[in-house]
């Protein structure tokens, strides 16, 4: 799957915009950086962190007071994915419906996508 110019390399939903934009504020951050890194049982986990500042190559993608940077080394992983925050009766939190994952470990923490993408470097853990 590849970027096409102009297009949002992922989407956030309502719930998940709402949410990283008060955390945002509460943590009077710049954005939101997503990643990959290799680790887990499904081999590559996502990483999530608030930043003080975009770096020089983070994709932004802005949606209302939510800001997303996807790191360089990620953003082949996550392009057509969509970012949803969900709230049930014993849990909440981040979901990622990407199209490139192939498998997943049973808890979910971990993922395993297509041999093409897994053999481009990787941030390291």
């Amino acid at each position: 799957m590849f970027a096409i110019p102009g297009q949002s390399p992922v989407t956030v939903t309502p719930a998940a915009a709402a949410q990283i934009a008060k955390l945002m504020t509460k943590d009077k951050s710049a954005g939101l950086r997503i990643g990959v890194k290799k680790g887990g049982c499904a081999g590559m986990e996502y990483t999530m962190e608030y930043v003080a500042e975009a770096e020089a190559h983070d994709e932004v993608v802005e949606v209302g007071e939510a800001r997303v940077l996807i790191a360089p080394m990620a953003q082949m992983f996550l392009f057509g994915t969509e970012i949803d925050y969900e709230t049930s009766l014993l849990e909440s939190g981040f979901k990622f419906r990407n199209p490139n994952v192939i498998d997943a470990c049973g808890c979910g923490e971990s993922i395993k996508f297509d041999e093409t993408l897994s053999q481009t470097a990787v941030q390291p853990s």
